[in-house]
This record gives C-alpha cells, sequence and structure tokens, in this order.
C-alpha cells in the first residue's frame, strides 16, 4: 500500500516539484544576483584602477544590431538614446533589481538611479533617457564621439528579474563625426576589454537579415571565448528575414554551435518606436509571431524575450556561484597586500621626536635587512637567479677561485727566460750545481702575478654590496627620496673606506708571499725529487728527438765532423809566419773531401774571426786556381798575415742556440720548483684573499654601517629634510586607503552577506514537499530506501537542508 502511495505521488509529483525548483532557482538569484551588485558599485569608485573582474554579462553587436532594442524590451521600458547613427558611445552598465510590488502606489514601483547622482531617483524613464544622453555628451563630446568611461544605471522594478548587462558600443566601420580614423579599432578593443575575462558572460546579438558566419558579435566572442563555453548568442529581427528562410537552424545550433545556446527575438521597428507602440504590445506581438510561424513550433524554449530573460538570469546565478568562491578569495587577498602596502607608507610625521624615531626605526630595519641579505635569511628569497651573500660565494669560488686555477705557472716563461737566468746567475764560471737564485727570481715574478686578480676581486665584492645596499628597503624608501640620496652617499663613503684596508690587506699578503719562499713547506718538491723527475724528463725528450737526417748521416756524427771542422779552422793559425797545416805536413781537404756545407760554413765562420780582409782576398785567389798544388811554398810567409783582430761583442748578448744536455736538465729542474712552489702560493692565496676582503669589508659593514648611518645621518637639523615626502608618495598613500576601503567594504559584502544568502536559501525540512522532489528525480527503489531511513529520524522534523544539497 505504502509503494503504490508513493508510485502515485511520484506521478503527480513532477509539475509540482518543477515549480518547487523554479522558485528554490529564483530565491538563490534574488539573493546572489544583488551581491555582485553591490560589489559592482563598490568597486565602480575605484574607476579603471580596479584589478577585481566580476561576473557581468556583456552585451556585443555591431551597429544597428537590435543591441538597444533587446535591452530595452528586457527592461519593459523606452529608456535608451535613439537614432539612426551610433547611439551607445560610452559602456552602460545596466543592473535590473527586481523590486515587489506595491498596490497603494503603483506608479512608484518603478524607478532608476544613476551612481553619478546617488540618491536621486528617476521616475520618469524619458529624464533617464536624457541623462545617459547627457552624461555621454560631457564626457565623450556631442558629436558621436565615444569614450570607455562607463555610466552606471540601476533599474528597480517589479517587471524584471535580477540581471546585470554591460551594453557596450556598437562595432562600426566608418568614422563619422568626431570620431578618429582608427573608430573601429578602439571600439574593438574597449570590447574585448570586457569579454575577455573568464567572469563574463558575452551576449552576441546578431541580426537575422544578415548572413550569421559574418557576425561580427559571434566572431569577437570566438576569439575570446574559443569553445564557447560563456557566449549567449542572440538572433533579432525574425520578422524581417527573406521569405521562404527562417533561422530554425540557427536558434539550433546547427550552424555555429554555442554551449549556452540561441535566443530569437522580434524587435520594435524604427516606425514602432516612431508611433509610440509600448513594449508590451510589442512583446504580445512578438509573442503572437512565434505561435503563427510553423517553423518555429516546438522551439518555445528559444523564442522571445521571456525566455531570453529567463535564460540570462539562470545562467548569471549559476555563473555567480561558480565564480563567487573565488571571488572571495581574491578580494581577501588584495585585502591583504594592500593593507600591508599601507603599513609600508605608515602615517606621516610631524613632530621632531617622531622624527626622530622614524629614522632610527628605518635605519634599523635597513642594516638588519643588509644582513639578512648578506647571510641569505632575507624573506623575498629569489627563485630566478643568484642574490644576496649568494653572489659573493659565486665571486669567490666560480670566478676568483677557478680563474686562478686556470693559470698556467708558466706562462709568460719560457725555456730561454729560464737558461737566461741560470747563467747569469753562475757569474765567470760555470755552475756545478743549480743556482737558486733563478728559481727565487721567476718565482717571485709569478707570484706578483697574484696581485691583480685579487684586487679585482676585492672591487667584484665591493660592486656587490653597493648592489645590496641599494635594494634594501627599496620600497619603502620610495616615500623618502632626499633620505634615499642621503643613504646612498653615507653607505658609499663607508663601503669605500672599507675597500681600502680589505685592498692593502691583499697587497700585504702577496709581498709575504714574495718576501719570503719557503722552500722547507711540506708540499714543496724539494732539490732531490725535482732532480730525478727533471732527469726522467730529459730522458724522455732525448729519445724522442733523436731522428736521422733526409741525407741518411747521423745527427751525432754530422756534429762531429762540425767539430772536426771548427778544429782545423782554429789550428790554422802561424807559426814564424808559415802555416802550421803546411808544415805539419797536412793536406786540408779539398771542396769535393768536405763533409758538406755545414762543415764548409763553420770553416767560413770561424775564418772570418781570425783572418783580415787581405787573407781573404789571397784566400779567395788561391782557392779558384783549382790545380795548384800545395806542396809549393808560398813566398814572403812573414809578410802573407797581419795581427788577429777580434769582432767586438754587441750590445745585446744572448747564449748560443744550441742547449745542451746539462742546460735541459737545469731548466726542468728550475721549471718543477717554480710549478711546485706556485701552487702552494696559489692554494695560500685562493683561502687568504676571500676571508681578508669577508674581514675588512663584508663583516665589517654588517658589524659598523648601523653606527656609522646613526653618526652621520641622525641629527636634528636634517630629521625634517630627510623624512620630508614628495606630493605623489602622498597622493599614493591616499590611493592605497581608498583602495583599502573599497576592499573592506567588498570583504564585508562578499562574506557578510553570502553567508546571508545562503541562510536565506535554506528551507524547512517538510516531508511532503521532499517526497514531491525525490520523486521526480531518483529512482523508485532509492526513494523507498531514503523514505524507511527519514521515518527512523522523525525527530529532526523541523531541521534546515540547504538547497544545494538537494
Amino acid at each position: 500500500m505504502a509503494e503504490d502511495h508513493y508510485s502515485s505521488a511520484s506521478a503527480a509529483a513532477p509539475s509540482a516539484a518543477a515549480t518547487a525548483a523554479a522558485a528554490a532557482a529564483a530565491a538563490v538569484g534574488s539573493s546572489v544576483i544583488p551581491i555582485v551588485n553591490k560589489l559592482q558599485d563598490i568597486f565602480a569608485q575605484l574607476g579603471s584602477s580596479s584589478t577585481i573582474d566580476l561576473p557581468q554579462v556583456a552585451v556585443v553587436g555591431s551597429q544597428s544590431s537590435g543591441k538597444s532594442s533587446v535591452l530595452e524590451a528586457l527592461v519593459g521600458r523606452d529608456f535608451l538614446p535613439r537614432g539612426s547613427d551610433i547611439c551607445t558611445r560610452r559602456p552602460l552598465v545596466l543592473q535590473l533589481v527586481h523590486q515587489p510590488r506595491r498596490p497603494t502606489d503603483a506608479e512608484a514601483d518603478e524607478w532608476g538611479e544613476f551612481l553619478h547622482l546617488s540618491g536621486r531617483r528617476f521616475y520618469d524613464f524619458r529624464d533617464i533617457r536624457r541623462e545617459i544622453q547627457a552624461e555621454t555628451d560631457r564626457e565623450a563630446g556631442g558629436n558621436k564621439g565615444v569614450s570607455d568611461r562607463q555610466i552606471r544605471l540601476k533599474i528597480f522594478s517589479p517587471n524584471v528579474l535580477n540581471i546585470t548587462l554591460v551594453d557596450l558600443p556598437g562595432i562600426t566601420k566608418v568614422p563619422v563625426g568626431d570620431q578618429p580614423t582608427d573608430i573601429e579599432a578602439r571600439i574593438r578593443t574597449m570590447i574585448m576589454s570586457y569579454i575577455r575575462h573568464k567572469t563574463c558572460i558575452i551576449l552576441a546579438v546578431s541580426p537575422a537579415n544578415a548572413d550569421l558566419a559574418n557576425s561580427d558579435a559571434l566572431q569577437m566572442a570566438r576569439v575570446a571565448d574559443p569553445d564557447g563555453s560563456r557566449t549567449i548568442g542572440v538572433i533579432t529581427k525574425l520578422d524581417i528575414m527573406d521569405r521562404g528562410t527562417d533561422a530554425r537552424n540557427f536558434l539550433l545550433g546547427n550552424v555555429i554551435p554555442l554551449k549556452l545556446g540561441y535566443v530569437g527575438v522580434v524587435n520594435r521597428s524604427q516606425q514602432d518606436i516612431n508611433s509610440d507602440l509600448s513594449i508590451k504590445d510589442a512583446l504580445a506581438r512578438e509573442e503572437k509571431f512565434f505561435h503563427t510561424q510553423p517553423a518555429y513550433h516546438g522551439l518555445t524554449q528559444y523564442c522571445g524575450i521571456p525566455q531570453l530573460a529567463k535564460k540570462l538570469n539562470q545562467i548569471l546565478v549559476q555563473h555567480i556561484k561558480t565564480v563567487l568562491p573565488g571571488l572571495k578569495s581574491r578580494i581577501s587577498s588584495q585585502l591583504t597586500a594592500v593593507a600591508k602596502e599601507l603599513a609600508v607608507y605608515g602615517d606621516p610625521v610631524d613632530s621632531k621626536a617622531g622624527q626622530g624615531a622614524k629614522l632610527l626605526n628605518i635605519l634599523a630595519k635597513y642594516c638588519e635587512a643588509f644582513s639578512s641579505m648578506v647571510e641569505g635569511k632575507n624573506e623575498d628569497i629569489s627563485t630566478i637567479e643568484l642574490s644576496g651573500g649568494a653572489r659573493i660565494h659565486y665571486i669567490f669560488q666560480s670566478i676568483f677561485v677557478k680563474s686562478l686555477e686556470e693559470v698556467d705557472p708558466y706562462e709568460d716563461v719560457t725555456d730561454e727566460d729560464i737558461r737566461m737566468a741560470i747563467q747569469n746567475a753562475t757569474g765567470p764560471r760555470s755552475a756545478l750545481f743549480v743556482p737558486e737564485v733563478p728559481f727565487e727570481v721567476l718565482v717571485r715574478r709569478q707570484i706578483s702575478r697574484l696581485l691583480d686578480p685579487s684586487l679585482q676581486c676585492a672591487q667584484f665584492i665591493y660592486d656587490e654590496l653597493v648592489k645590496m645596499s641599494h635594494r634594501c628597503l627599496a620600497t619603502e624608501l620610495q616615500q623618502f627620496p632626499i633620505l634615499r640620496r642621503s643613504m646612498d652617499e653615507v653607505i658609499g663613503k663607508f663601503l669605500r673606506d672599507g675597500l681600502k684596508p680589505a685592498e692593502s690587506m691583499i697587497a700585504h699578503i702577496i709581498e709575504m708571499e714574495e718576501d719570503y719562499i719557503n722552500t722547507s713547506h711540506p708540499n714543496f718538491i724539494g732539490g732531490s725529487k725535482a732532480v730525478e723527475l727533471a732527469q726522467q724528463q730529459v730522458r724522455s725528450a732525448k729519445m724522442s728527438s733523436s731522428v736521422v737526417r733526409k741525407d741518411g748521416v747521423d745527427a751525432d756524427k754530422v756534429q762531429a765532423s762540425e767539430k772536426t771542422q771548427k778544429m782545423r779552422a782554429v789550428l790554422g793559425r802561424t807559426v814564424n809566419g808559415v802555416i802550421t797545416d803546411h808544415i805539419q805536413g797536412v793536406r786540408p781537404a779539398s771542396e769535393a773531401e768536405r763533409p758538406g756545407s755545414s762543415g764548409s760554413a763553420s770553416t767560413s765562420f770561424w775564418n772570418s774571426i781570425f783572418t783580415s780582409n787581405e787573407d781573404r782576398a789571397h784566400a779567395s785567389a788561391k782557392d779558384n786556381s783549382a790545380n795548384r798544388s800545395y806542396t809549393v811554398p808560398t813566398p814572403n810567409l812573414e809578410h802573407s798575415f797581419s795581427t788577429i783582430q777580434l769582432r767586438e761583442p754587441p750590445v745585446v748578448l744572448k747564449p748560443s742556440e744550441h742547449q745542451s744536455e746539462q742546460e735541459a736538465l737545469e731548466i726542468a729542474i728550475t721549471k718543477l720548483l717554480l710549478k711546485s712552489y706556485y701552487n702552494i702560493v696559489r692554494k695560500n692565496v685562493e683561502d687568504f684573499i676571500p676571508k681578508a676582503i669577508m674581514h675588512f669589508l663584508v663583516n665589517h659593514t654588517k658589524r659598523a654601517l648601523h653606527n656609522y648611518l646613526i653618526t652621520k645621518l641622525y641629527r636634528d637639523d636634517l630629521l625634517e629634510d630627510l623624512l620630508k615626502e614628495p606630493d605623489e608618495i602622498t597622493i599614493k598613500r591616499k590611493q592605497i586607503r581608498e583602495n583599502l576601503k573599497v576592499l573592506q567594504q567588498a570583504y564585508k559584502v562578499c562574506f557578510r552577506d553570502s553567508n546571508s544568502s545562503i541562510q536565506k536559501s535554506l528551507v524547512p525540512f517538510d516531508l511532503t514537499n521532499t517526497q514531491l522532489f525525490f520523486a521526480s528525480h531518483v529512482s523508485s527503489a532509492s526513494f523507498r530506501l531514503w523514505t524507511r531511513y527519514h521515518s527512523t529520524r522523525r525527530q529532526l522534523r523541523g531541521v534546515a537542508i540547504p538547497l544545494t544539497l538537494m
């Protein structure tokens, strides 16, 4: 029996349930839309500086597409400017507020209010039209100019649903009047600034007597809303389409689909407007048109102004409910940010005591922020690049140390330099052992090269400290530009003074390393080890360089032949006026018997040193007589040779080009010693230089900067000038206070009124209504299960259940 009873109730319930659901939706709509209207009025105080995007419906269409007729039909009254040219020249924010009917004073049921005329009501809608026109002319001029400043109008009426619309200027192609040549681009930019936001519902108005594929409104909507999830299409002027055509496929979304669908309407013609056809009569005629046109049968939900108003209300309500939580979050976070910004600017201080306390507070905060930045403990840690003390560490390790490690210890020191130094150190004798003086001279020269990069490192750290000083409290000090400049000067001088002892210490470190060459250092290679390694290197080099000449003669034999020729040249001297070779019966080798050009060149070289010009001429004549016998005695030998003359030594003397094996060994030993000790000094420098810079420059700044700033800046004669604010800071503080006030009002509306609206949306728990609802929405089995549970919990009667749970 109970099951049959519920089954019959289920059959009778759908109409009642649908009515209850519609009433509930209307209740929710009447509660959330006013919240958005209040927020719009509040944020209108900020003008274009507001960064909060509120839910709204933007009406977009080309000029003369019927936008104004649609809006007037939604309101039910004539109130918008009319004409053949562009009529909407400023964005009109139109808030429709449902007002309960008052039987006692029916004429006062409808009125309008402008935000710029707060407190004044317009009961005559013709006055509303005149005020819109006058306000437009005040801002955009009287000759068809366009402006992006809003006009905000609120209309209270029992004949409207709660909707908020923004009527935007129609898209025009050809400029008229005072309109600029790029009027189309400007209007499109203005429209896009509204519809590009995700919180905006786009009402795209297109005339039916034009190709829908060429609709400017749908084209712009497609750009801002590619998937069509927040665009409603409105097709106007259905009654003036060509005979035999209709908009059925358009309304069904078969041509250009939109997720929110289309609605078709019939506008009043210009003749209807001129003949004062009322909106009520126009709506009756529209209803008759759709009933009499077979093409639109079965499309009741897609046709007519009442359906459009209902659709807009439902979509806007659902949209607001979707975006309201995020809107609350944005308002809350922005309120916190603005409050912090105002706290940074603070209140202006006029008294001396207050100024002194404020200056001391600023200096203390500055030094604390500077130390935190150096130590890496500041709150605003960058995730994009290195900053603060991390940059100092990077300079020490990745620039200074790495650059020193890449330096070649033998750079600018060649083997010839080492050889020259060794020979100069031996004096007039040949050295039995490798002298120490060349090693010390060369290693000092290499150590001195470490001074410049060390000083550059100190300069880099100084530059980083200057940059950090500019970043500290940058926002807070903007309101005191004189104090900012004075602090920069004082801090710059302080850092320069700190750089001097750091540079002096760096110079002392390098000088210390130069002044005492500690060959007893445990990491130094030592003489015996160096000799052993050097001998190995020399042997390896000798083995790799022992090659055979192209003519098949070994290098050792060629060298011996050259020595023989030199000895002959040296021994070719006169003894009592007689050539020694001839006396001893030594026959010189003929040209064909000589070993080669090298020997001939060697003989020529020594003859050029030890013979006179006459002898050389005589020898030349002698060589030309190829058949002359060497046994023929030379006549007049006593006058054949003159006194031996030595060639003067050149101004610059260098060792011979040939390097002996002993010299190669000495060079190798010196290079090993040089490299070993240079690496020891380099490691010391890599360790001591950063320590010196940190002690004398960085840590000294952290320790002494606060007292130095107080000493230089905390003076009675400077307080007023240092804490003087520019006019723009005063204006900025005023704007921040206004923003804070607006956000506080919006916060109260969002959280207080929305919570109150939620409470109003709660309905008493009533078994009959709930049965009807569930009977129309759930299966019979689920319904029986629910009723069984409810029968055991009858004590819960009267508990409120939110509509959202149903």
